[in-house]
């Protein structure tokens, strides 16, 4: 499955690092997003606390998949950027 046909968000807030990073490096690959910031998005906030069981942030989910945290090498391989 290409980056083409593959949703991705950002759960993330405005003084997280590692989510800075992840915006910063998906807009260098050139991959849109949706970012949601779970500091005044309770809804959101609780779903990606149901999701996955985590309140820190980023969590990344690429399709059906959820990646914890800014993993660089898991957002290539699951976007297919080499």
């Amino acid at each position: 499955m290409t980056m083409e046909n593959k949703k991705v968000k950002i759960y993330s807030t405005p003084t997280c690092v590692w989510c800075r990073a992840t915006k910063d490096f998906l807009t260098e690959h050139n991959v849109p997003f949706e970012d949601i910031n779970v500091a005044s998005d309770a809804v959101a906030r609780e779903y990606m606390f149901k999701r996955t069981g985590q309140m820190g942030v980023p969590v990344i989910e690429i399709g059906n998949d959820i990646i914890i945290g800014f993993n660089e090498e898991r957002i290539s391989e699951l976007l297919g950027i080499s």
